[in-house]
Order: C-alpha cells, then sequence, then structure tokens
C-alpha cells in the first residue's frame, strides 16, 4: 500500500509535470527539442521543488539552502533519465516501430515519468531529511 506522504508526491509532481509537459510543448515553437526539454524541465523542477516544500516534506528540518541542493542534485539525475528516455524513444525507438506522429510528444511524456521512484526515495533521503 502507497504511503499518504508518497501519493501527496504523486499528486505534486504529476502538477510539475504537467507544467513540464506543457512547457516543453509551448518551448518546442520557437527552439529545438532537446533545449525545449531541458528548460522545461526546469520549470517543473521549481514548480516540484515549491509544491514539495509546502504539501509532501513540510516536516524536513534541513536548511532551505541544504534542500534546494538535493533537490537540484536528485533532480539532475532525473533529467539525464529524462532526456536518455525521450532521445531513444522519439528519435529512434518510436521512429522504428513505425511511429512518427507525435513521437517526440509520447517519447517526452514517458521521459517524464520515468524517474518518478527514484526521486522520491532521493527527495526522502537528501533533500527533505527529517
Amino acid at each position: 500500500m502507497m504511503s499518504r506522504q508518497f501519493i501527496k508526491f504523486l499528486v505534486t509532481g504529476g502538477v510539475a509535470a504537467i507544467a513540464n509537459f506543457g512547457s516543453r510543448i509551448v518551448l518546442s515553437h520557437w527552439m529545438p527539442y532537446v533545449p525545449s526539454i531541458i528548460i522545461a524541465f526546469c520549470i517543473g523542477l521549481i514548480s516540484a521543488f515549491v509544491l514539495n516544500r509546502a504539501f509532501v516534506f513540510v516536516n524536513a528540518s534541513n536548511t532551505l539552502r541544504n534542500q534546494a541542493w538535493w533537490f537540484t542534485i536528485v533532480n539532475l539525475a532525473a533529467l539525464v533519465q529524462t532526456l536518455v528516455i525521450s532521445v531513444a524513444l522519439g528519435k529512434y525507438a518510436l521512429p522504428a516501430l513505425g511511429i512518427d506522429a507525435h513521437a517526440e510528444t509520447i517519447a517526452h511524456g514517458v521521459g517524464v515519468l520515468v524517474p518518478v521512484v527514484t526521486s522520491y526515495f532521493g527527495h526522502k533521503q537528501f533533500s527533505f531529511r527529517v
């Protein structure tokens, strides 16, 4: 059974993922795919940090600076996961399977979902320690 905290993490992460995913679509109108993923990731990162501090890890005892530092480190690892999955699926796997329509959007959606569990444990252990 999922803990209440993990469910809150999923909800706040969902909101941040929508900010990430939606901003990538908008940004793609003005810039290439990979830079739009990186900027969108930053938008999602800021959203996630604010929401997690306010609603998920409210009893954290480490300093704001320490929280921000570790939150960034954990999410840089998630960024690598997101980029690898998004590019591998969007540029190679989906086209090889004959899926060309919206391949980058589908790939990015999967790429954003992949690091959910690793991020939760990283934030619980490092970013928002009690």
